[in-house]
């Protein structure tokens, strides 16, 4: 293959100018090339170079007929690669000089001057940003669409009564729609976090150059509206050597992730034969290729899965930026490929998730009747013994230890145990005591703001929608 050899030397000697006389080994080039995967850029660089180009034109830096020339050539080369009729190569390293060279081929002189008054190093970042500022965009929307489900399976079991767990073990009885709402609360600081990221995102660093700005009278305000940022950033050093704007996306995912791994956890846990609490269709479950009575939460236990992924990004873009002395450095080439594979890991999490909770049936018997173990209504025996005796709780807490274990010994639940047993522990206690402790009445004494009474779950849900929109 000497002529494709000859040809990449020349290309690469094109693009470097005259500094270097002969090409790349071949390893040199693997390892630096980085077309595979920054191709994703190609709409975001595209549109930075004609926003360049056209600030270019108004600064008069660019002739209109080069700048009309550049802008045709950039619309020609973008309706190539959506059509799958580019040929990206690897002798051009990365999208940005792929764009270039067949914006030359098709334009002519008039392309080498578009790179005028920038480097690689900005227009990297400038791209980078519109690519994780539409991830986030997209991702927003998508976990709108979660919260939306929630919301919607929270409101329509509102009263249906399930155990709260601590450690695992029945702790009080709550609500199914309560327990819903945590992940809602959870999901709102998310879409805080996401939001908070974009702001801090939405400045273009496009005309900082390689690293110390340019000398051509150039206008970086007309840029950074024109490509939709609030601002230029504001010194050329940060604006080519940060990818905070990156890692605090991968935070913000980490931290979504993490959220919804525990309530893939739990539908793992909930479907499970031991505890039947809730049923997915087979939309979201699969087979056994041997056990045929299997049906397996796939979905779910890949959700959580895939969470590891995108935590592994930004460990693995944290590790690479940690040691990196400003500005830029090659490292950060690193910075794509773990960024771009945790926001569609994290997309796939969310838009599973979303559609396992709509999905997904509570079996409400079963709920019921697992809120009443372990002596799920203790503490509400404590605080009427609080309320109705006038009792420190401290104390209450003791008696209501040994009526525990006066019903232990009797094997039955607390609201089967007879008032003469009850009335051994504690003589002043009557009759009344039975009104709170069934699971119902329990869930429904909890009114205190935040509690999983239905009223204030569906308060909870008012509130939320009313916050979102939604």
């Amino acid at each position: 293959m000497p002529n494709d050899h000859n040809d990449l030397k020349s290309t690469s000697n094109a693009m470097w100018g005259g500094r270097f006389e002969r090409g790349p080994a071949e390893i040199m080039e693997k390892i630096n090339a980085s077309i595979d995967f920054d191709r994703k850029l190609y709409a975001q660089d595209i549109a930075g170079s004609k926003a360049h180009a056209a600030m270019l034109v108004a600064a008069g830096i660019l002739t209109a007929a080069d700048g009309d020339a550049i802008r045709a050539g950039l619309d020609a080369v973008k309706a190539e690669i959506e059509e799958g009729r580019f040929a990206f190569r690897k002798d051009r390293e990365d999208i940005h000089l792929n764009i270039e060279a067949r914006l030359a081929e098709l334009i002519g002189p008039a392309a080498g001057r578009l790179h005028t008054a920038r480097s690689r190093n900005d227009q990297v970042a400038t791209d980078f940003r519109l690519w994780v500022r539409d991830a986030l965009d997209g991702l927003i929307g998508l976990t709108r669409s979660l919260v939306a489900a929630l919301l919607d399976k929270a409101e329509a079991h509102a009263e249906v009564v399930m155990p709260g767990f601590t450690h695992l073990q029945v702790a009080q009885p709550i609500t199914f729609g309560h327990h819903l709402m945590a992940y809602v609360a959870m999901l709102e600081r998310d879409l805080g976090r996401l939001s908070d990221a974009r702001a801090r995102l939405n400045e273009c660093p496009l005309g900082a150059a390689a690293l110390a700005g340019t000398s051509f009278p150039i206008d970086r305000f007309a840029t950074a509206a024109a490509l939709g940022f609030e601002r230029p950033t504001a010194n050329s050093l940060d604006s080519v050597a940060s990818r905070d704007f990156a890692l605090e996306y991968l935070a913000a995912a980490s931290i979504m992730g993490v959220h919804l791994s525990r309530l893939a956890e739990e539908i793992v846990i909930w479907t499970s034969a031991q505890f039947r609490f809730v049923s997915l269709t087979d939309a979201f479950t699969t087979g056994s290729s041997i056990m045929p009575q299997k049906r397996n939460p796939d979905a779910a236990e890949l959700a959580r899965a895939k969470v590891g992924r995108v935590i592994g990004a930004l460990n693995s873009l944290l590790i690479v930026m940690k040691g990196l002395p400003l500005a830029y450095a090659k490292d950060m080439q690193e910075d794509k490929e773990p960024t771009f594979d945790a926001a569609l890991s994290i997309e796939l999490v969310v838009a599973a998730m979303a559609g396992m909770v709509a999905d997904l049936t509570p079996n409400e018997s079963v709920l019921k009747a697992a809120a009443g173990t372990g002596f799920s209504t203790a503490t509400d025996l404590a605080d009427w013994l609080v309320r109705s005796l006038n009792m420190p709780f401290r104390e209450a807490h003791h008696v209501t230890g040994r009526i525990v274990k006066a019903a232990e010994k009797e094997g039955v639940d607390l609201d089967a145990l007879p008032l003469s047993a009850l009335q051994e522990v504690e003589p002043r206690i009557t009759a009344a005591v039975y009104d709170v402790l069934s699971v119902e009445n329990s869930v429904r004494s909890r009114t205190s703001f935040g509690g999983t009474a239905p009223d204030g779950v569906r308060w909870q849900i008012a509130a939320a929608r009313a916050r979102l929109g939604l």
